[in-house]
């Protein structure tokens, strides 16, 4: 058989063993074999639920030789980029804003490679428009891209959308207070303050990572992480067969749990993933509403776990402008749209540019906020 471009309709189909070659040492855990397929073996992507796989993968004599996650999207949940208005703006036309398709990891607003090939990656943006015409669909979406990816888009006209995150940076501190020394005064007494309201409640932390990981504790993780969407009388978009999945594969996913420990029972938990120089900050849920119990468990253990294993960034998740007084940096974010016919292109693409400057304003009130001392510079 020569090269050969397929639409595959699960994950499970793909060669674990060829998946993995194609991947980088700095590849983000999302995007591994393991993490793409618990997905949807556990059930939290698939037709019933929205997420539709249509992944395009490139062979060559049954060798895989590449991948691009595609989902047929039928609403706009658990994308963390906002497209409601698009859609509404599609429909008012009297046009069929949904299905759109979809290139990001479901539930997961982590940059990440997203053509994952050795080869000509511009084929697969080729293949794609391909498929809008044949099937007619109005929209195709890229999430979260690396930046290598960039130049690529924008040469096939997709329009680039601007957001934001709030970054934090291991600045090469040897210990918590090192980090506190970068702050005023008047905040680095206020995180002081935070941590104390716990620990003054007899609040320890224990942090489970690799082989002390049971599966008892996702068990117990899951009924955190399951009571902060019943607050908002939402479901949960993960599901305790997913987490099972994840530990698994913890060796390679490298999962870690932050639980907040009361009367040597667990109250809460926060769960992030290793990557190579990056802590990816998830999920989180607690048993109990305390003062501070949040920042404590998913941004001050964090920072200590990077100090401690000397991880460069730590990224605890999209938007929160509390972030911001914790140390957490202002950092630009990129999605990417191709929009196909052309009178739906242009109101976006004056979307967006008018979204451009009101972010660019919003990352520079930002800037002017930090509280950091004077001599310490983003």
């Amino acid at each position: 058989m020569s090269t050969n471009f397929n639409f595959i309709d699960n994950f499970d189909s793909i060669d674990e063993s060829q998946f993995n070659k194609l991947m980088l040492k700095n590849d983000a855990p999302f995007i591994q074999y393991s993490f793409l397929k618990a997905l949807e073996n556990s059930g939290c992507v698939g037709r019933d639920l929205g997420w539709t796989p249509k992944h395009l993968v490139k062979s060559n004599k049954n060798v895989l030789n590449g991948f691009l996650p595609i989902y047929i999207k039928n609403n706009s949940h658990g994308e963390f980029v906002f497209d409601h208005s698009w859609s509404y703006a599609l429909n008012r036309a009297g046009r069929n804003y949904y299905p759109k398709l979809l290139t990001a990891i479901p539930f997961t607003p982590c940059e990440t490679r997203k053509i994952i090939t050795e080869s000509d990656s511009n084929e697969y943006v080729e293949k794609v428009i391909e498929f809008m015409e044949e099937k007619n669909i109005e929209t195709w979406h890229i999430l979260y891209p690396d930046s290598n990816l960039k130049e690529l888009l924008l040469k096939n006209r997709l329009i680039e959308r601007f957001g934001y995150k709030f970054i934090w940076e291991n600045k090469g501190y040897e210990k918590f207070e090192d980090y506190l020394n970068i702050f005023k005064s008047r905040q680095r007494k206020n995180i002081k303050n935070e941590r104390k309201k716990i620990s003054d409640l007899n609040i320890t932390f224990q942090v489970k990572e690799n082989d002390s990981l049971t599966i008892k504790d996702w068990d117990v993780f899951f009924k955190f992480y399951k009571n902060t969407y019943e607050e908002r009388l939402q479901r949960p978009y993960l599901n305790i067969d997913f987490f099972k999945e994840i530990h698994k594969f913890r060796k390679t996913l490298k999962p870690v749990i932050f639980f907040a420990m009361h009367n040597k029972k667990k109250i809460a938990g926060s769960l992030c993933f290793i990557g190579n120089e990056t802590l990816y900050g998830r999920h989180w849920g607690s048993s109990f509403n305390i003062d501070s119990l949040h920042f404590e468990t998913c941004f001050y253990q964090g920072i200590e776990f990077c100090i401690k294993k000397k991880i460069k960034y730590f990224d605890p998740g999209v938007q929160g402008e509390h972030k911001i007084r914790r140390g957490f940096e202002p950092k630009r974010t990129s999605s990417f749209h191709y929009i196909k016919e052309n009178d739906f292109r242009s109101a976006i693409v004056e979307f967006c540019e008018k979204e451009q400057v009101e972010i660019k304003r919003y990352l520079k009130a930002c800037e002017r906020y930090t509280p950091f001392n004077k001599e310490y510079k983003i």
